[in-house]
């Protein structure tokens, strides 16, 4: 918890100064009690109750006090806040290679669902875009908060033969590009999420693709999924497929982005949820001045009810 208005803190040394008062006051009374010579006489004016429930309100108001000069200072705490404007384009490599069973079920399934599961954490007002690509790179769903749309195009993607990691980052520029407002000078807060198990063989190369995210400000986050040890079968061979991890750090790197390597589905799982609480949330201050109050609230009302039950006065 932190405190927005911490200067007037200072005003806990007037409640400070009030318990002292009390002690001085409660002093008194028993430097008083004393002179009594008649005990008699002394047990009639000042009947002998529990010490501890003779200064309970005393104590409840004092922690309202205290509890109201909290409040005046305005706490605040921590929390998750939806980012506005936000988009994240998901680029999703549908290559041959994805059918590869070294993750089970295989690559492009346990990718596909760990992307739904990423689609159901973000906000609902990130604007979502997704992106396939083999040997060329397409557009499925250009940046949108209809999120079940995403979902829907996740479950239909299809392998197609080659890779232009590339041609995915030039697609996903364009689609950020034209979601943006051509209004709103301001710039919208972007990123592409990039998920492969291979180096390009197609297309543009991954230095062009950099160049150009770098120049238009978007980082490219990469997702190396898979083991050294996929293979497919092709023509009745078995063709080995591992990952390239070196390509895509040094293109997360080249960004301002982060690299990310998984090597089972529950890895990936939780590299996409810690990809959507960077780029779904940020952080925010919430005030809880009207609990503090509330409490302060409260405090008042059992030092009230203590006095009026204990005692013919109020504290």
């Amino acid at each position: 918890m932190t405190l927005l208005s911490p200067s007037r803190l200072w005003l806990l040394a007037v409640v400070a100064g009030v318990v002292v008062a009390y002690l001085l006051v409660q002093r008194r009374r028993r430097e008083a009690a004393v002179r009594f010579t008649n005990l008699a006489l002394l047990d009639v004016v000042a009947p002998r109750r529990p010490d501890w429930r003779r200064h309970v309100p005393a104590a409840a108001f004092l922690a309202a006090l205290a509890t109201m000069v909290v409040a005046l200072a305005r706490p605040a705490r921590t929390v998750r806040v939806p980012r506005e404007r936000a988009t994240v384009v998901l680029a999703i490599d549908v290559s041959l290679s994805m059918e590869a069973t070294d993750v089970e079920p295989s690559r492009i399934d346990a990718t596909t669902r760990a992307a739904m599961r990423f689609v159901d954490e973000v906000p609902d007002t990130l604007n979502l875009g997704l992106v396939s690509f083999a040997g060329l790179a397409q557009v499925l769903v250009a940046p949108t908060t209809d999120h079940a749309q995403v979902k829907r195009s996740l479950a239909a993607l299809e392998l197609r033969p080659r890779t232009g990691v590339g041609e995915a980052v030039f697609a996903s520029l364009a689609a950020i590009a034209a979601a943006a407002p051509s209004s709103d000078r301001r710039p919208v807060p972007a990123r592409i999420v990039l998920m492969s198990d291979g180096a390009t063989t197609d297309g543009r190369p991954d230095a062009w693709a950099a160049e150009a995210a770098r120049a238009a400000g978007v980082p490219v986050s990469t997702i190396a999924f898979g083991t050294d040890h996929g293979v497919i079968h092709a023509e009745g061979q078995a063709v080995p497929v591992p990952v390239d991890r070196v390509a895509l750090a040094q293109l997360a790197a080249a960004t301002g982005g982060e690299a990310f390597a998984a090597d089972t589905a529950s890895e990936l799982a939780r590299v996409y949820s810690d990809i959507g609480s960077s780029v779904g949330w940020r952080e925010g201050r919430r005030e809880v001045t009207a609990s503090f109050t509330g409490v302060a609230l409260l405090l008042a009302l059992a030092a009230a009810a203590g006095s009026l039950a204990w005692s013919p006065r109020l504290p």
